[in-house]
């Protein structure tokens, strides 16, 4: 079994150790057989995710943010493609604004995205940095992580997490948060998320056996301290809330 992954521009959109989405990502998937491939795409390179099963972008600042929509309105429907011949793709970060159909600044300017979903971001000079619980709206467990961003995503109809108990969401403190339509997942946690969020994890990894026709195996890989780190942070985070 064999699965390529297209990791978008590491070397500017990887705030917070964003890379390690991947690397978690790999190790999970080496254990149950999969070899993978990363195909990592620098901004010196074309966008070649034809043939990728799973797309990822990290987060970035808002100018590193800025230099990636800068190409998204060539790269876009290359983007789109993938998607419609069943890659899983997961932004995380500001990387999410970027698959919507736009970023408009703090001067007024708005920046075209992927377009590969509707909602529109408008950034507002004020910072919302902090940590996050998130409840999901594909698996059971809650969602952690953390949150740093300076904008309001409106006309998201299928969020990823329902409600935040703890943080901001799309557009107001405690609401729905991040994007999800078929293969295509999108937030603002980070932390990384995938490696804070063991379910998360194993859905990422059911989507992809799923998209490649592969049986489902019966239990999904644990590694050491995972599960534990993840109960602790909940227990942590869970505390704060009022």
């Amino acid at each position: 079994m064999e699965l390529t992954i297209a990791h978008l521009y590491p070397d500017a959109m990887s705030l917070y150790g964003e890379y390690a989405n991947v690397s978690v990502l790999r190790r999970h998937l080496d254990a149950l057989g999969v070899e993978t491939t990363l195909r990592a795409i620098t901004f010196e390179d074309e966008m070649d995710v034809s043939g990728a099963d799973f797309i990822y972008m990290g987060a970035g600042t808002e100018t590193r943010q800025k230099a990636v929509l800068v190409s998204a309105p060539h790269y876009g429907p290359r983007l789109k493609a993938a998607a419609a011949d069943g890659a899983v793709i997961l932004f995380t970060g500001s990387a999410m604004e970027t698959l919507g159909a736009s970023v408009t600044d703090t001067a007024g300017k708005a920046w075209p995205g992927f377009g590969l979903a509707d909602f529109t971001t408008t950034e507002t000079g004020q910072r919302t940095p902090g940590d996050v619980v998130a409840t999901p709206t594909l698996w059971d467990a809650p969602a952690v992580g953390f949150m740093n961003k300076c904008s309001v995503t409106h006309g998201i109809t299928k969020p990823l997490f329902s409600a935040l108990p703890l943080g901001f969401g799309n557009e107001q403190e405690h609401g729905p948060e991040g994007y999800v339509d078929g293969g295509v997942f999108a937030t603002h946690l980070t932390g990384p998320v995938l490696v804070k969020n063991p379910d998360f994890l194993d859905e990422i990894i059911r989507r992809l056996f799923t998209q490649k026709g592969w049986p489902l195996p019966d239990r999904l890989p644990v590694f050491p301290h995972e599960r534990e780190a993840y109960a602790v942070t909940l227990r942590e985070l869970q505390a704060r809330i009022h």
